[in-house]
């Protein structure tokens, strides 16, 4: 599939907006590829679309298709009143405009007939309504049912043929909307900006690691935390459950010299992760003397997210955590009970974003009243800073197992890019008794640090719990890929953020602090700081510190 992401500006956006036009043009190019694959059910065109109307600011474009289609083929004579509404546009304007036209919209209809049939696809068509419309309202189910209909005749379909072929006279832009949508990203950006700057600013002590020869030694190799070397590979266990065809997978990375007494680590992969990104972090922390239990969650791991890259399956979403929460109490279980090897007799739950969210359900969350209400408000418009939005508004339809106690204690929970605003407006972490470490990135926009996790964070009562900020850091930032694999994604910079094996470090530095003290709560938590490690910084709160900062923040968080 390819979405296509450049889009013509009118001049007048352009001066009312400013910095604004390009990230403008990549939200609505996205925000039209978006919509053309989400719809509704088929049906036969009966007359093709003869105009492209743009509102902007109470004024109507209308522009002729014949006279774009015509334009599109020989872009150096445009006819009719293009060449005066061309003249307005600055020249990377008119060529995104012909990329957008030109270029295909989808090169795999299954996979785009599998995201329409999953809750979050349908939640992304009900809230770009408001931003594309014919003469019949929503054109969500008319652009969808159309583009279905040629993809049953050509293998490709580009914008303009989708656009000529829509039994529709008139499709309207809502350019307003787009533009609505430009300013929240943009404000969301720059609050996280004002929120770090704030941060710095916040009179905390300078740091040191517990065990800062083996971190200086780790990260001096350039490799942190490492795969296992050959001669000490994990074991590789499988656990049958009866809720799943398939026996759960499980990598058991076991210290040379075992400590009795102290609690071993359930480690849980984000959505559409595999064990194998997150094996740097078991084996460092089997190094430093605990035992980890690395687990794959089939259905909402790597290869349920290559199913759909591959039109066989539905994207996995947040109907996975029902499951995803049984695996944990599963594995809990036969620990205990010595299906699986006894390592331990307290376990610390670690999870990356899905993960961290299904490790505070495992510890005995349940979201607060009032979630399908809140959800109204949130997904009024796209969640485009806070992605994570749309799987927490997912879960009043997900049956969650009813809470319970799992069979041993948890003594802490570490939750890495985590999230739950939504869920826990109110109490946070507050009916949690365990120490919880809440580590987020000041670049994440999937699951932004101010809400997904200062929010969760304040009302935390137990005294060692700690938020922890990465500056620089992202929502990627704790996932590592083996090296000969390709990433199912190709991201940018600005989503990867700083220098990933450094944040990396950080993230072992600190957690190992945070699992040390859990282990000896004579030492207190650990310490408020700023840590510096290789060149990399980050912020460590308690609530005291942590109601400072959000005291110094130029706004309230929202959703």
């Amino acid at each position: 599939m390819v979405l296509t992401a450049s889009v013509v500006l009118p001049i007048r956006a352009r001066r009312r907006q400013g910095s604004l036009g390009g990230l403008l043009g990549s939200l609505l190019g996205s925000l039209l590829a978006g919509l053309l694959l989400l719809g509704g059910l088929p049906l036969q065109p009966v007359r093709a679309a003869e105009l492209l109307e743009i509102q902007l600011d109470g004024l109507q474009l209308p522009l002729d298709l014949e006279e774009l289609q015509a334009w599109s083929k020989d872009p150096s004579r445009p006819r009719g009143d293009l060449g005066a509404w061309f003249d307005l546009l600055a020249p990377h304007h008119r060529e995104g405009l012909l990329r957008l036209l030109r270029a295909p919209l989808v090169r795999d209809r299954s996979m785009a007939q599998q995201l329409l049939q999953s809750w979050v696809g349908q939640r992304m068509l009900a809230s770009m309504g408001g931003l594309f419309s014919t003469e019949k309202g929503n054109a969500g189910p008319l652009m969808y049912s159309t583009l279905s209909d040629l993809l049953l005749r050509q293998e490709e379909v580009t914008t303009l043929e989708l656009l000529r072929a829509l039994p529709s006279r008139r499709l309207t832009v809502n350019l307003d909307g787009v533009l609505e949508l430009a300013a929240r990203w943009q404000s969301q950006l720059e609050l996280q900006r004002q929120s770090l700057q704030a941060l710095r600013r916040l009179q905390l002590p300078e740091g040191t690691p517990l065990l800062p020869l083996t971190d200086g030694v780790v990260l001096a190799s350039g490799n942190v935390g490492g795969l296992a070397p050959e001669s000490n590979p994990p074991r590789r266990l499988q656990l049958t459950v009866p809720y799943r065809r398939e026996p759960l997978q499980l990598q058991l990375w076991q210290p040379t010299l075992p400590r009795p007494g102290t609690p071993w680590l359930l480690l849980s992969p984000g959505l559409g992760g595999s064990s194998s990104q997150l094996e740097w972090l078991a084996s460092a922390l089997r190094e430093r003397g605990w035992a980890v239990l690395l687990l794959e969650h089939p259905g909402s791991d790597e290869l349920a997210m290559r199913a759909w890259l591959e039109g066989r399956r539905p994207p996995p979403a947040a109907e996975s955590v029902s499951d995803r929460l049984r695996d944990l109490q599963a594995v809990v279980e036969a620990v205990d009970e010595g299906t699986l090897p006894r390592i331990g007799s307290s376990v610390v739950l670690v999870g990356h974003s899905l993960g961290g969210l299904t490790s505070l359900l495992a510890a005995g969350l349940r979201p607060e009243p009032g979630l399908a209400r809140r959800c109204d408000r949130a997904l009024d418009g796209l969640p485009l800073t806070n992605l994570s939005q749309l799987l927490q508004c997912q879960l009043p339809h997900v049956p969650l197992p009813p809470p319970e106690p799992l069979a041993q204690p948890v003594a802490a929970v570490v939750s890495l890019n985590g999230f739950g605003s939504l869920l826990w407006p109110q109490r946070g972490l507050q009916q949690l008794p365990m120490p919880v470490l809440l580590l987020g990135g000041s670049l994440d926009l999937v699951t932004p640090p101010l809400n997904e996790q200062l929010r969760l964070f304040l009302p935390a009562t137990h005294p060692h719990s700690r938020l922890v900020l990465l500056e620089g850091g992202s929502h990627f930032s704790p996932v590592r890929i083996r090296p000969g694999n390709q990433a199912l994604f190709q991201l940018g910079e600005e989503l990867v953020g700083v220098d990933p094996g450094r944040m990396q470090a950080l993230i072992l530095s600190l957690s190992s602090d945070f699992l040390q003290r859990v282990n000896q709560p004579r030492l207190g938590g650990v310490p408020p700081q700023r840590r510096r490690l290789g060149g990399a910084r980050a912020y460590v709160l308690d609530r005291s510190a942590a109601r400072r900062w959000r005291a110094e923040l130029p706004q309230p968080p929202v959703n």
